[in-house]
């Protein structure tokens, strides 16, 4: 047994996070077996000792009950053993270490996403069946482990930031903070940031910036870190602000990031730039004062936001949604729609009932056509944002939207609120109204009966093959980066 397979075996899990140890309740259950039987007691003589209920006791031997603090004492009084022995380090023999791995197993999602029937792991299981289970299981993990970058991964760490984000209300201090030094430090006095005064942040921070028309093809700049200099390209597509792109790479160097170690931490690092180059266009102090205004005279409006500070309709209602709980108390959401239903990219703190998988994940979901993300593609008035109020199984939002078009198609972008705020906002008079039963598939995923009857089983749609959901995600650091070609790009300028 190798030293990381005894590490499962310990009955202190490690450490949370707020840096206290959690009780491994198995590996302590079956070191209260070990005890118990190495010392010929049974269940009742245990019982009547520690005054507890046999089938108490029971279901603490299984892991399935944590003991209070006053019954470790009893148990270890019990069976003459200080308490640390009772939360040993180590499984007392080899089979319990096994029975420990097996029920850990078979608690986990991965095992129970397998849908096969739970082994009753008991002193009447083989040593043999027992090793062959646990090194089965111990396959399957290595193999998945190995599919480093999958579409699965992505939508994993894509759950995980989520939950991370709507933790803190998608607000993030230290990052508002950092960029609060750069605009002072560069005399940034308020309104929209220029062309100019982005340049003289990056001026202050040691870089110099080069236009090139050789950039990677597949970056947007290039940082070199070694002669502090920041590799751009003038291009006339509209997806992406020039001032952004700069302080995105910027905000690198800021935040101290490192090379990332896995998709998790790339993905972190990207939301994290994100954020620093918003709070450099729309800083929290100005922004804040602004936001509250409008709420005073309920007159809160995304495009006023983008308005105010010339940056994109996109750019604005992110940056709603990082102050909106923070300094307004209200509670929002925001989704990003491709007109073919499919949600993009998502955020809520207010309970909205987003579609998702199994694991969480909510990126590739089809969003309800009743809902306001998706009937603004019908309507004909594109100048001014379209509102709507909608009924849905978690209660009645009213949501804001436009439309914006990219180099990948048509979306929508809109702003959520619960019903309880909708009375700070402007559109909130509009008389437009939805009822979404989703996930209810009678709602908008299922054929009324009326088509059915004339056209189920006499339509055979050619589908549209998306082959890039096939694809595993690309490898390396920076995925999708080319580093020879980076490389090469780097000694031909510096040459």
């Amino acid at each position: 047994m190798t030293s990381a397979t005894w590490d499962r075996g310990l009955a202190l899990a490690p450490a949370g996070s707020d840096g206290t140890d959690e009780l491994d309740a198995i590996a302590l259950g079956r070191r209260i077996r070990h005890l118990r039987k190495s010392r010929s007691l049974t269940l009742d003589d245990v019982s009547a000792a520690v005054s507890l209920a046999p089938s108490a006791l029971s279901m603490l031997e299984n892991g399935k009950r944590e003991p209070k603090l006053a019954q470790l004492k009893a148990l270890a009084a019990c069976f003459e053993v200080p308490v640390d022995e009772l939360l040993g380090t180590e499984p007392p023999s080899r089979r319990a270490a096994l029975e420990i791995q097996l029920e850990r197993a078979q608690r986990g999602p991965l095992y129970q996403a397998l849908g096969l029937p739970t082994v009753r792991v008991g002193s009447r299981l083989p040593m043999d069946v027992l090793e062959s289970l646990v090194g089965l299981q111990n396959e399957l993990e290595r193999r998945l482990n190995e599919q480093a970058a999958t579409p699965e991964e992505a939508r994993r760490a894509n759950t995980s930031l989520r939950h991370e984000m709507r933790q803190r209300n998608n607000y993030y201090r230290e990052i508002e903070q950092e960029a609060a030094r750069v605009l002072a430090a560069v005399g940034h006095s308020g309104g929209p940031l220029s062309q100019h005064k982005a340049a003289d942040i990056a001026e202050h921070l040691g870089f110099s910036l080069h236009y090139v028309g050789n950039l990677p093809h597949s970056t947007r700049s290039v940082t070199d870190l070694k002669n502090h200099r920041i590799y751009l390209t003038q291009v006339s597509r509209a997806d992406h602000d020039p001032r952004s792109v700069l302080l995105q790479a910027l905000g690198h160097y800021v935040l101290g990031h490192q090379t990332p170690q896995s998709y998790a931490e790339f993905l972190s690092q990207r939301v994290a730039t994100n954020y620093f180059a918003a709070a450099l266009m729309m800083p929290e102090k100005e922004t804040a004062a602004f936001l509250h205004r409008a709420k005073d005279e309920r007159e809160l409006a995304v495009e006023d936001l983008r308005d105010a500070f010339a940056v994109s309709y996109e750019s604005a209602a992110h940056r709603f949604t990082n102050l909106a709980t923070e300094h307004l108390g209200i509670t929002c959401h925001f989704q990003k729609v491709h007109e073919s239903g499919i949600l993009h990219k998502a955020y809520e703190n207010d309970g909205v009932n987003f579609p998702a998988d199994h694991t969480g994940a909510i990126e590739g979901q089809s969003i309800c056509r009743y809902w306001t993300s998706r009937v603004v593609f019908d309507v004909q008035d594109k100048f001014r944002s379209f509102e709507q109020y909608t009924d849905t199984i978690k209660g009645t939002y009213w949501c804001t939207a436009r439309t914006e078009r990219h180099s990948s198609g048509l979306y929508s972008l809109s702003i959520g609120v619960p019903f309880e705020h909708v009375k700070y906002f402007r559109g909130r008079d509009t008389k437009e109204r939805c009822q979404s039963k989703c996930p209810d598939e009678s709602c908008c995923r299922r054929p009324p009966a009326q088509l059915s009857e004339l056209w189920s089983g006499n339509a055979w749609p050619a589908t549209r093959a998306n082959t890039h959901l096939l694809a595993a995600m690309p490898t390396g650091a920076f995925p999708g980066v080319d580093e020879t070609e980076v490389y090469r790009f780097l000694q031909d300028q510096s040459g």
